[in-house]
This record gives structure tokens, sequence and C-alpha cells, in this order.
């Protein structure tokens, strides 16, 4: 009795329909195949949904995966970030101390405390003040978006500052630049869009002394004392 030959792993291996001739010999009919590869058709199709199935829950676990390895690669940033910062202000600290007095106090012999971890990194802004007075990170951010002259994303920032275009680099920036919009550097025009306030613009551009900011040098240049 004939068989077919081309079952698959997950077909069963069985003979199709068949009708018996008038001389004894089986034949298979058309319709007994076709009802055959019908039955195979649909179990392959089941398969594969089976298999697609697999592959979104795959994919949702990837997924995950990828936040929490986001979440974590954020916290080791900032981290490492608050530490930078407070050994770069403990360095300006101990540079302006020896400057001053050798690093010791009036007794001479204790040494200048440096400032402890967890001080304010950036300060509130103030009539001029200069972005030198920023750590590097945030110096470099105002600095750029006062030549872009425009309000600009945090990715487009961190492309200018030659950081790598991830997830993790943005998503550090941009915790940086709303702390630059909270202490007044700068201001948020719009969701994610960024740039720095017309004040700091004119002190990073060299113009804070000039004639355009409120009137004060104009009408110092017009008093007779002046």
């Amino acid at each position: 009795m004939p068989e077919l030959g081309f079952c698959r792993r997950d077909c069963l291996v069985r003979e199709p329909p068949s009708t018996v001739s008038a001389d004894g010999e089986a034949v298979v009919t058309v319709g007994s195949l076709l009802e055959e590869l019908a039955r195979r058709e649909a179990v392959a199709r089941q398969r594969i949904a089976e298999i697609r199935e697999q592959i979104a829950a795959l994919e949702s676990r990837l997924e995950d995966e990828h936040d929490r390895l986001s979440r974590l690669v954020i916290t080791r940033e900032t981290v490492e970030e608050i530490l930078g910062e407070a050994a770069e202000l403990v360095s300006e600290s101990m540079e302006t101390a020896e400057s001053a007095g050798g690093g010791i106090d009036a007794a001479g012999a204790v040494p200048v405390r440096p400032p402890v971890l967890g001080v304010v990194t950036v300060p509130p802004w103030q009539p001029g003040m200069k972005a030198a007075m920023l750590p590097r990170a945030y110096r470099d951010a105002v600095e750029i978006m006062t030549d872009a002259g425009r309000a600009m994303r945090a990715g487009q920032i961190a492309v200018a500052m030659g950081l790598p275009d991830e997830a993790a680099k943005r998503e550090g920036l941009r915790s940086k630049l709303k702390r630059l919009v909270e202490r007044g550097w700068a201001q948020e025009e719009g969701p994610g869009l960024f740039m720095v306030t017309e004040p700091v613009a004119r002190e990073v551009s060299g113009q804070g002394d000039g004639g355009s900011r409120d009137g004060i040098a104009a009408s110092s240049a017009s008093s007779p004392d002046g």
C-alpha cells in the first residue's frame, strides 16, 4: 500500500484515505490527497502560531531586561557624576585655599576643610556669574546651547559634546539640563527642548557688561559721576 514520503517531523505519518479498485488495488483519489494536504497545512499553521506566541513572550522579556539595564546604567552614571563633581569641587577648593594661604588655616597647622559630598554643584544663577563657575559637563552644555542660539534636545547636545548617542547618556544629560533650569541657567521651551536664558546667553557670549542688559551700562555711561 503506498505511503506519502514528504511528511515533516510534526506531521503524522499515515496513509491517506484511499479507495479500492475493481481488481483489488488501493487507489489514492484526488479528493483524499487534498484532504491530507489540508490537514497538514492546518498542523503547520498551528505550529507557526505557537512559535509566534513564544517569540512574543521572549520579546516582552527582552524589553523588560532592556528597561532594567537602562535604569542600572543611569543610576551608575548618576552616582559617578555626583562623585566626579564632588571631587572636582574639592580640587578647586584646595587650589583656591592654597593660593590664598597655602592650604592651612590662620593657626598654620590645620588644613582647610574641603567641601563635603552633597554640596550644591550648580549654584543658582545671578547677574555676573559665568559658565566657568559650573562643573565641566554643565559648562559644556551651557556653552553649546549659547552657541546654537536656539532650543535643543538632550540628544543634540549630547552629540555636540561628543557623547555616544545612547539612551543612558541622553537621560543623564537631560537630568543635568533640568537642574540648569531649576537653578535659573536655562529654560525649557517645550517638552524636551532646552535653551539658556537671555541673561546667561549675554554673559557667556561676553555681552554681560554691554549696554543691552537692562540699560544698566547705558545709564552708567551717561551719569556725570561715571
